[in-house]
C-alpha cells in the first residue's frame, strides 16, 4: 500500500493492521520524540510553516519514522509520493522526479518523496536524487534503521537535515497501547477489553521501544481471545506472553527483581564465575534491560575489582559500552558477552578503588595540602619571582627516568599493589623506586599515613 496515495484511509478497514490505523495525524499524537518535534523545535517549526527541507530520519524500528512522515503528509501543502527502497529502482525515481518538475512548472507546487529503507539505495540511486533535492523541487524524507553517516552518501547528507529518533520508553508505549484500546474510530474502542496491569507492563517492556510491535501484539491477543461470560475480552499476562512469544521473567526496574539480578551479575563477575555472570546478563537482556546499563556496570567493575591487575579489562569494557551505544540490541549482546567473560576471568585487584577511597577520606578528615612551590605552574610572567617551579627536576633527564623529589608537602601513600597479574610488575617497579629513594635518604610514607 502506498502510504500517501490516499490520505482518506478508512480506519475501519479490517485489512489494515492496528499499527497503521492508529498512525497519528498530528505531531502532538506522536510520542517520544520531543527532542526533534517538541514545541519550538526546528523540525516542528519547519513542518508547521510548510518550509520543510529534505530530512533523513533514523532510529530503531517502531519509533515513529513512518508516522512522522505521515504527519507531514497531513500538515503540509505539498504533493506526496512514497516508495520503499527495497522494491524501487532508478526508473521509478526518474518518473517521480519528472512528475515533480512538471508539477512545479505548472503550479509551483513542491513534491515530498518519502523513501522508506533508504539505506538500501546504492550510490548511483542516491545520486539520482541530488540535483532536484539541491534545487528544492523535491523534498526528500528518508527513513532508515541504520546510521545514515555510514549508509548514505555525504553529498545527500549535506543537503539534508539528519534527525535521530530515540527508542520509545515503557511509559510511552503504555500510553500508545491504552489509546488504541480507547479509540473507537481507529482502534479497539468498540470492543470490551480488560487489559491486566501485568500484561500491559510486560508488553511495554518486552517490545523494546517498538510501538508497531506492541500494537501488533495487542491486536493479535484481543482478536484471538474469546470473550468471557461477562462479555469482556480478558487480556492477561499469559496472553501477552503468547502474542510476543516470550515468557515473563521477574525483573522490575523499580523493585527487587532489578536490583537483585544486577547484584548477582556484579558479584558473579567479581567472583570470577563467567558462566553465572553470562546467565544473569542474559536474564537482564531478555527482560528488556538497557544494554547500556549493563555495559556501565561492567566498566565500573573492571576498574574497581580488576584494576591494574589486568588493565585490558577496562579497555574491553569501555569498548563494549561504546559499541552498545553505537549498534544497539540485539547485536550489542555479543561484545557485551565478550567483555563480561573477560572481566570475570581476569585477575582481580581492588587496589585502585581502595587508593581513591583512602585519598578521599584523607581530604575529608584532614587539612588539605598546599601544592609544593617547585610543582606549581610556571607558564605566566612573574612565576619565577614567586618561587614557583624553582628546583623542579624533570624526570626524563635522569637515569631510569626517575629522580628523588617530593610531590606532596606531607607524606602520603594510598596505592598498595597486590602483586597479582600485571600489578606484580607495578609493585616490583614501585619497590625498586622506593629503594632508590631510601638510598638518597628520602623519607618514605608509612602505611596508613
Amino acid at each position: 500500500m502506498d502510504l500517501f496515495n490516499d490520505k482518506t484511509i478508512d480506519a475501519k478497514n479490517k485489512d489494515l493492521p492496528l499499527a497503521v490505523k492508529m498512525r497519528p495525524d498530528k505531531l502532538d499524537e506522536l510520542y517520544g520524540q520531543e527532542h526533534i518535534i517538541g514545541k519550538n523545535k526546528l523540525l516542528r517549526r519547519a513542518i508547521e510553516a510548510d518550509r520543510l527541507s529534505s530530512v533523513i530520519l533514523f532510529g530503531p524500528p517502531g519509533t515513529g519514522k513512518t508516522s512522522l512522515a505521515w504527519c507531514i503528509a497531513n500538515i503540509t501543502q505539498a504533493n506526496y509520493a512514497a516508495i520503499n527502497a527495497t522494491t524501487s529502482n532508478v526508473e521509478e525515481l526518474r518518473k517521480i522526479i519528472a512528475q515533480a518538475k512538471l508539477r512545479a512548472k505548472d503550479n509551483g507546487k513542491k513534491t515530498i518523496l518519502f523513501i522508506d529503507e533508504i539505506h538500501r539505495f546504492n550510490k548511483a540511486q542516491q545520486d539520482v536524487l541530488l540535483p532536484d533535492v539541491e534545487d528544492g523541487r523535491l523534498i526528500l524524507i528518508g527513513a532508515t534503521v541504520h546510521n545514515p553517516y555510514f549508509s548514505l552518501t555525504s553529498a545527500l547528507l549535506s543537503r539534508s537535515i539528519v534527525c535521530e529518533l530515540k527508542e520509545l520508553g515503557a511509559e510511552e508505549l503504555k500510553v500508545i497501547i491504552n489509546n488504541a484500546l480507547k479509540n473507537k474510530a481507529r482502534g479497539l474502542g468498540n470492543l470490551k477489553v480488560k487489559l491486566d496491569k501485568k500484561a500491559l507492563n510486560f508488553l511495554a517492556k518486552s517490545c523494546a521501544g517498538d510501538a508497531r510491535r506492541a500494537l501488533s501484539a495487542l491486536e493479535l491477543g484481543v482478536l484471538t481471545t474469546p470473550p468471557s461470560k461477562d462479555g469482556y475480552i480478558n487480556f492477561d499476562l499469559e496472553i501477552a506472553q503468547e502474542t510476543i512469544q516470550k515468557k515473563a521473567v521477574v525483573y522490575d526496574r523499580d523493585e527487587d527483581g532489578h536490583y537483585d539480578t544486577a547484584s548477582a551479575f556484579i558479584k558473579s563477575m567479581r567472583g570470577s564465575d563467567p558462566d553465572a555472570a553470562i546467565y544473569w546478563m542474559a536474564k537482564m537482556l531478555y527482560a528488556g534491560e538497557d544494554a547500556r546499563f549493563i555495559a556501565r556496570r561492567v566498566c565500573i567493575l573492571a576498574a574497581e575489582d580488576v584494576g591494574n591487575a589486568d588493565p585490558l579489562a577496562l579497555v574491553l569494557a569501555n569498548a563494549a559500552l561504546q559499541i552498545s551505544e553505537f549498534v544497539g540490541m540485539p547485536e550489542a549482546r555479543i561484545p557485551l558477552a565478550q567483555a563480561v567473560i573477560y572481566v570475570a576471568c581476569a585477575v582481580k585487584s581492588n587496589a585502585s578503588y581502595l587508593a581513591i577511597e583512602k585519598a578521599t577520606q584523607d581530604i575529608k578528615d584532614n587539612k588539605v595540602q598546599e601544592v609544593p612551590d617547585h610543582l606549581k605552574d610556571t607558564h605566566y610572567q612573574g612565576a619565577e619571582e614567586l618561587g614557583h617551579g624553582v628546583g623542579y627536576k624533570y624526570s626524563h633527564d635522569f637515569p631510569e627516568h626517575f629522580v628523588k623529589q617530593k610531590y606532596t608537602r606531607k607524606k602520603v601513600r594510598y596505592y598498595e599493589p597486590t602483586g597479582l597479574g600485571h600489578e606484580a610488575k607495578i609493585k616490583e617497579r614501585l619497590d625498586k623506586l622506593h629503594g632508590l629513594e631510601a638510598k638518597e635518604n628520602i623519607e618514605l610514607p608509612e602505611k596508613g599515613e
